[in-house]
């Protein structure tokens, strides 16, 4: 089948052609006639499989113009970085048409984003606590929203958005068709689904949990974090295999900690994002690894959903992910647009069990590849790595007291105080040895007349 087959406008059609795209993936094939019918829909699909242009093409197929300021479309997303991917990919798909779209997220002045929301829109890309506040703050109505599209809901939940999302959800026309996608789904998106979505259909691109096919997937058995580093900088090292790595950390001190133990052997190569990093810098970092002016780009797990960068030729795990799931999204990172990709994990002792529960998630075993004969093994530990030493807390047992006195010891000399406070009159007599009596009538003697 080709886009030409499914029942796509003139506009939408030519877009695509612009944009080089023939043929729809499984998961774009599968929906697209779904959302058509305005069913609600739920789509499991691996990250890497064309999810968003898999529920954007059916909702502007269906968009019509109308003269309402308030959006028409509204697409819920985890992360700034989503917002602002998804944001691009709507204003490519709408290049012959007259659709607006916006993009809101946390993290900037919302000052100019009431500003921006005020010229009207059809399409509204966000995240859910600033959609809230704009709602709130009555910059937003959503009123018109004929299609609500739940875009990575799983990490949304998993990042604490259910109370702002349930709360959105309920401010939202009774009268809608509800759209959700996900790589995995949880019993906490089951729980959302149940109760807010009416009878939807289900489409499964590939089951849960199954890796790319055209993705080669190694791993290195390793007994430290200094032997880590340095596989990692004798991989690095190779320049012509490794044209565009993307790095996962399972951690903001993790991931600085990586850069700043490589950076003197890759100077002016390596970019690292996570949450703490500024908004603008993890823009910037971005688009100058999309961009091919840095090679190495170091990242957590939290930014793993929002990364659409072509031709990564390699992701290399440099923790093993505790839940197995999130190493289904690392290395979808990698081998996009039917092109190969590698997906190398470095695995200590800690670390083993987690491997063997991606390997039952995957139901695949991830070869094992021996070592390089020229790597380092360093016998340096980090505090976490370093064998703790556990001291007994031994009460001992004081003998009896024979005799216990009173609580009471005489006090200090100094401490021997008394309130001596002498009268003024005292004082006076003290001074002129007689009383003082001047301007006080004499005792027992009457006034003369």
């Amino acid at each position: 089948m080709t886009f030409a087959d499914l029942n796509i406008n003139t506009p939408l059609r030519n877009a695509i052609a612009d944009l080089g795209f023939t043929t729809p993936t499984i998961i774009q094939e599968r929906v697209f006639p779904a959302i058509m019918s305005g069913q609600d829909v739920v789509g499991i699909a691996q990250t890497g499989t064309g999810k968003t242009y898999a529920y954007l093409l059916p909702v502007l197929r269906m968009w019509k113009f109308t003269k309402e300021i308030h959006p028409q479309i509204l697409i819920v997303v985890p992360t700034r970085e989503l917002v602002t991917q998804v944001v691009e990919e709507v204003q490519k798909l709408t290049t012959y048409m007259s659709a607006a779209v916006v993009g809101v997220y946390g993290g900037v002045n919302i000052k100019q984003q009431m500003i921006t929301v005020s010229g009207g829109m059809d399409v509204l890309v966000a995240t859910p606590g600033r959609l809230l506040d704009l709602v709130l703050n009555g910059s937003i109505r959503l009123k018109s929203v004929k299609r609500l599209i739940i875009d990575e809901v799983d990490e949304m939940l998993n990042l604490g958005f259910r109370p702002q999302l349930i709360r959105i959800i309920d401010l939202l026309p009774p009268k809608r068709q509800n759209l959700m996608f996900s790589a995995t789904i949880t019993e906490e998106v089951n729980d959302l689904i149940h109760d807010f979505f009416n009878a939807p259909l289900w489409i499964e691109a590939s089951p849960m949990g199954t890796p790319l096919e055209n993705i080669e997937q190694i791993c290195y058995h390793l007994p430290n974090f200094y032997t880590k580093i340095n596989l990692l900088e004798l991989l690095l090292a190779n320049k012509e295999e490794c044209k565009k790595v993307l790095i996962f950390a399972a951690t903001k001190k993790l991931a600085d900690q990586i850069a700043e133990e490589i950076e003197p052997f890759f100077p002016e190569e390596i970019g690292v994002i996570h949450s703490n990093k500024a908004q603008n810098n993890r823009f910037a970092t971005v688009a100058q690894f999309h961009s091919g002016e840095i090679r190495i780009l170091i990242a957590t797990d939290l930014v793993a959903r929002g990364l659409d960068i072509s031709e990564v030729s390699h992701v290399i795990n440099f923790d093993t992910p505790d839940v197995p799931e999130n190493y289904i999204h690392r290395i979808g990172r990698t081998g996009r647009a039917d092109k190969k990709g590698n997906s190398i994990t470095f695995v200590t002792k800690a670390e083993k069990e987690a491997k063997e529960a991606i390997e039952e998630l995957m139901n695949t075993k991830i070869p094992r590849k021996n070592l390089p004969e020229e790597l380092e093994i360093s016998k340096l530990l980090t505090d976490d790595e370093s064998p703790k030493v556990e001291m007994k807390n031994i009460l001992v047992k004081l003998p009896p007291r024979d005799e216990a006195g009173p609580s009471f010891h005489e006090k200090l000399e100094k401490n021997k105080k008394v309130n001596n406070k002498i009268r003024r009159c005292e004082q006076m007599k003290m001074k002129y040895k007689k009383p003082k009596t001047r301007g006080m009538k004499p005792i027992g003697k009457k006034n003369k007349k």
